[in-house]
């Protein structure tokens, strides 16, 4: 899974993901609590965190360890991020409420899905980007440093230093 070859769940994967969702669970649960023991939280299940990251309750992912964050990252409200393999945010990136990362595919030919395979394509999103709210990041995309991404918009390819892109697929806009 993690090498981002295809993959079937198995009892060790299913254990993993039962330890994320009562770690989940915990933090959704933490709504009221101050940013430092949500932070502390952050940090007992990511893979890294930086200083100054705030992550609003609720936050939803598959197993934690896989999501990397730089220093100050901000994710609104209601995020999910399948993290399969690797997800890495910039520093200062600034994520919008419902905002969808996804990193888990799934194989094109239906032969394959039948026999439950699955696989995974790392995200990267650079420094100083702001992903608007309700964007939808599809696996294997990276997102270059000062990149915006439009409200609502689908990203389905990788996107350029300081591009804005919107719609659905995410398209540069025109100036």
């Amino acid at each position: 899974m993690l090498a981002g070859e295809l993959y079937r769940p198995d009892a060790e994967i299913g254990a993993d993901q039962a330890i994320t969702k009562a770690w989940l669970a915990r933090y959704n649960a933490a709504l009221a609590a101050p940013v430092s023991e949500r932070h502390a939280l952050l940090r007992e299940r990511l893979g890294s965190v930086g200083a100054d990251v705030v992550v609003r309750p609720p936050f939803f992912c598959d197993f934690g360890y896989n999501i990397h964050i730089a220093d100050g990252v901000f994710m609104n409200f209601n995020c999910v991020i399948l993290d399969v393999v690797e997800v890495s945010i910039g520093a200062r990136t600034q994520i919008g409420p419902a905002v969808q990362i996804y990193a888990a595919d799934h194989p094109r030919d239906a032969a394959s899905r039948r026999q439950g395979l699955e696989f995974g394509r790392p995200v990267r999103i650079g420094d100083d980007v702001w992903i608007g709210g309700g964007a939808i990041i599809l696996p294997g995309v990276t997102i270059a440093d000062g990149a915006v991404i439009g409200a609502g918009s689908v990203v389905t390819r990788d996107v350029g230093p300081d591009q804005t892109v919107t719609g659905n697929p995410a398209r540069p806009r025109q100036r």
